[in-house]
């Protein structure tokens, strides 16, 4: 809502200088896209100072739409910061639904951009800045939706509880924070996750929802010698036995694998499929012991994540000088576990296919990953997010996904609460920079998913 002349002025100079076709064209949408340029100009990176003054503004955003002051709480944890706010429903023996997405971003460096990466800029028809896509577009279009909702008096049955965390892109201690508290929700739905995908053409071609994520770990492989003078080389060698350590686990393949997940996603994919791709998806569907449906899918590095679990070689140290055997050589295998297989099981694994006592195997910890399972496909939110999707594109094809990629939602899963990446963004493959370079979001998009999330939140929160 505007609430002065000023700030009328102000969105009719926002519409005055972008193009007709980047306009957004609902108040709803003009707010989300001041708060989408606002967010981006928080630097919220490991070891900034922003994160407190970003809640702050988001929760100053709350209150202006009617928000209690005592229904948002912002905690300090660490160097980060996390974010609740609690919309009140109709009954409070309800479990709550919980609005989930992150504050933080990765760090850009300012000369390898074309603009600062801190200071939004509307350009194009897109917002450029760090953190446009991954993850401030859906926190500001979810802040902008229950913003709204607020103002117009709508009471959900339940509660809504919107929580941001501060290191997503990290070590993810206030996720668990988080998730530790908010356990008993009903379900999450994950604005860092799902969306959809147009075309080249613009026109759309498939909606991901995500309702799993492959467990993400790391593990150190290392080796020890005594070393001694390189001019007197014996039989041992550290580099040489950690070298035939990571050939066997290159050479290695875990077992295919099926879940209740990837079937659908496989059963959505199959029929939009071309050539012997589509038709290995239809005979694994039909075998999954098909070897050479597995072995085609594998081949592909779009759908070998959604076959089996995954671990490569990234990498690797070793020796102390050009002139001297070397003591220690080290590796850094990452795995990409397939959802209810454990980690632990994954490095004995590793153990046995290496076969070699002289290297030792450890899981990394410290970067926030846990085991988790993937969330049962429930019919409520499958039909939330189909009525919503279909209201913008009729008929579009809802795939049920799972990320190869980590989240937020892991530590939910853990604690028994399904979580779902429900997100509004609708964009082209080649305008994904997130995490990279000149990152982007569509204007164009803006509106269609404030509308989705007002949709979706309306459908569930009953």
């Amino acid at each position: 809502m505007i609430k002065s002349f000023a700030a009328a002025a102000a969105v009719l100079a926002l519409a005055a200088a972008l193009p007709a076709s980047a306009q957004p064209t609902t108040p709803t949408g003009q707010q989300a896209l001041e708060i989408l340029k606002k967010g981006i100009s928080f630097r919220t990176v490991k070891g900034g100072d922003q994160f407190v003054p970003y809640a702050e503004y988001l929760r100053g955003v709350l209150i202006e739409a009617g928000f209690k002051p005592d229904e948002i709480k912002i905690t300090r944890l660490g160097g980060t910061a996390y974010m609740t706010a609690r919309y009140p429903g109709r009954d409070p023996a309800k479990k709550p639904i919980v609005v989930l997405g992150h504050m933080d971003v990765v760090e850009a460096n300012r000369e390898d951009w074309t603009r600062d990466p801190f200071t939004p800029v509307v350009e194009n028809g897109y917002v450029f800045g760090r953190g446009s896509v991954d993850n401030k577009f859906d926190v500001s279009m979810s802040v902008a939706t229950i913003a709204k909702l607020r103002r117009e008096g709508w009471k959900p049955g339940r509660d809504v509880i919107l929580a941001l965390t501060g290191d997503e892109e990290t070590e993810m201690a206030t996720t668990k924070a988080l998730a530790e508290q908010l356990k008993g929700a009903e379900l999450v739905l994950n604005v860092d996750a799902g969306g959809g995908l147009l075309g080249e053409d613009g026109k759309p071609v498939v909606y991901g929802l995500q309702a799993g994520e492959k467990t993400y770990a790391d593990f150190t492989l290392t080796v020890t010698d005594p070393g001694g003078h390189s001019s007197r080389p014996g039989p041992s060698n550290a580099i040489y036995t950690l070298t035939r350590a990571l050939e066997k686990i290159g050479a290695y393949q875990f077992p295919a694998m099926q879940s209740e997940l990837t079937r659908a996603y496989f059963q959505a994919s199959a029929p939009k499929t071309p050539g012997a791709t589509g038709a290995a998806m239809r005979a694994y569907l039909a075998n999954p012991k098909d070897e050479q449906a597995i072995a085609t899918l594998t081949k592909d590095p779009e759908y070998v994540g959604q076959v089996r679990t995954t671990c490569v070689a990234t990498q690797i140290s070793g020796g102390h000088a050009p002139n001297a055997l070397p003591q220690r050589a080290s590796a850094n295998v990452n795995c990409r576990i397939f959802p209810g297989v454990s980690s632990d099981s994954v490095r004995q694994t590793l153990a046995q296919v290496v076969a070699d006592p002289k290297v030792v195997i450890a899981r990394v910890e410290g970067n926030g990953a846990i085991d988790a399972p993937a969330s049962p496909l429930r019919p409520d939110v499958m039909a939330a997010v189909t009525r919503s999707v279909h209201a913008r594109y009729p008929g579009l094809t809802i795939v049920p996904s799972m990320s190869a990629g980590a989240t937020d939602s892991m530590h939910f899963r853990a604690r028994g609460v399904p979580s779902y990446g429900v997100g509004g963004l609708f964009m082209k493959a080649s305008d994904d920079f997130a995490h990279g370079l000149n990152e982007r979001a569509p204007v164009a998009a803006i509106d269609g998913a404030v509308a989705h999330w007002e949709s979706v939140l309306k459908d569930l929160a009953k």
